[in-house]
């Protein structure tokens, strides 16, 4: 088993056999014991779209995951195609699908060829300066009935569910995963990118009385791919109207922002 200094992961998020994918327990979803978490939705498909189809002069630009169905705890595969394959710019698809072949989610991969910066220089947001991740408190253990956790949090500003007498602000906090992808392989670099591109729902859309939209799709947008463990995550926009919220993150990683995720999401209250 492969493993990062500081992470032992003790388990993996799926098993694979031939072209199908068994999900462990550490994917369920947060609405539904029964369903995967969209955060593995993303990551397994943009998994089989590099693994497939990626060529390293290109960079994965963008990445729109659809997720039109619940996604049940049963064995998945991946279907994936290229759509074009041309000199600066590629894009593929790849569906999410149940052994029957109904498809759960889909998702188109934009890849671009790298190239010489243009000369000139263009506005961009001041560096960001956050706490080391190293520097913050681990948050508490979770509760006896969760389930292990998922990946690893160091808050920064804002906090997520009810119970805070203080009004919401701006979130940002660093996550790292600790959990391997298939098998014994860690995540790489961009199905860490595209796991996280998830959290805008939750981080962009929830509130002084917790989370209460569920999201239908994940958008990540990248002009390098994150280099170390850490990915660092903060709200910049949250609108809604009539039960349709809309967010938006930028992401970090110790050396600075490498992209942006974005949601849109349904109201949905939690059940008990």
């Amino acid at each position: 088993m492969t493993t990062n200094e500081g992470i032992t992961p003790d388990t993996t998020f799926f098993h694979r056999e031939g072209a199908l994918f068994h999900p462990t327990p550490r994917t369920r979803g947060p609405w539904d014991p029964n369903s995967l978490h969209g955060r593995v939705i993303t990551g397994l498909l943009l998994y089989e779209v590099e693994r497939e189809h990626l060529d390293p002069a290109f960079q994965v630009a963008r990445v729109t995951v659809d997720m039109f169905r619940v996604a049940p705890m049963k064995p998945i595969t991946v279907v994936t195609n290229v759509v074009r394959d041309g000199n600066r710019i590629r894009v593929a698809d790849a569906s999410l699908q149940l052994e029957d072949g109904l498809e759960i989610a889909r998702a188109s991969v934009v890849m671009l060829r790298r190239a010489t910066p243009p000369e000139g220089t263009v506005w961009g947001q001041p560096a960001w300066d956050v706490p080391h991740p190293d520097t913050l408190p681990p948050p508490p253990p979770p509760p006896a009935e969760f389930a292990p956790a998922m990946w690893e949090t160091r808050s920064i500003s804002g906090r997520m569910g009810p119970g805070s007498a203080e009004p919401p602000v701006q979130k940002r906090a660093w996550i790292r995963d600790i959990v391997n992808f298939v098998e014994d392989e860690r995540p790489s670099p961009l199905v860490r990118a595209a796991m996280v591109s998830d959290f805008a729902n939750p981080f962009a859309n929830s509130g002084d009385r917790g989370l209460n939209y569920v999201n239908a799709d994940a958008s990540l947008y990248l002009h390098r791919n994150p280099v170390g463990d850490w990915i660092g995550v903060e709200v910049v926009g949250h609108n809604a109207s009539e039960g349709i919220a809309v967010g938006e993150c930028v992401l970090y990683d110790l050396e600075g922002a490498f992209g942006r995720a974005s949601v849109c999401s349904v109201a949905n209250s939690r059940r008990p």
